[in-house]
């Protein structure tokens, strides 16, 4: 079974997206902030955490407290274990190109989309490409 994680402080969309990840037999790991999420990426690479590692991370830009989506991206490719993850930047707030350009540059990002999310169908095809994008790279040698 595939595991994605998802950084995501709206609960409708957190529990929508849960949902979404059991449908198509996929496991999530979850959480509400941008600190909860780099505590668990530190876990990881203590080897404190014994499960699946997620291919996939599903970040909100916006987070509350400190620690921003394209932070903990930026953790993520730092980790020995998780720098390959695919990272999907999500946000419902327009951003300018300059702004788009920043977040993905800091998260290392595959993609930002746009919310409202794609529908059901959609958005697992896209996911999933950027999956194969990533593990493409990843095979060629190509940095994150």
């Amino acid at each position: 079974m595939s595991t994605w994680m998802v950084v995501e402080d709206e609960p409708d969309i957190y529990e929508v997206l849960l949902a979404m990840f059991e449908m198509w037999g996929i496991e999530g790991v979850a959480f509400v902030d941008g600190e909860e999420a780099v505590t668990w990426i530190e876990e990881v690479d203590k080897g404190q955490f014994l499960g699946e590692l997620p291919e996939l991370a599903l970040l909100d830009i916006r987070l509350p407290g400190a620690i921003s989506g394209p932070m903990v991206g930026d953790r993520l490719r730092k980790s020995p274990l998780l720098e390959h993850i695919t990272v999907v930047l999500t946000t419902a707030y327009k951003l300018s190109p300059e702004q788009e350009r920043q977040a993905i540059e800091q998260a290392g990002a595959d993609k930002l989309i746009y919310k409202p999310l794609p529908k059901f169908h959609d958005l697992k095809r896209l996911l999933e490409d950027l999956i194969a994008q990533r593990r493409t790279k990843v095979a060629r040698g190509e940095s994150s």
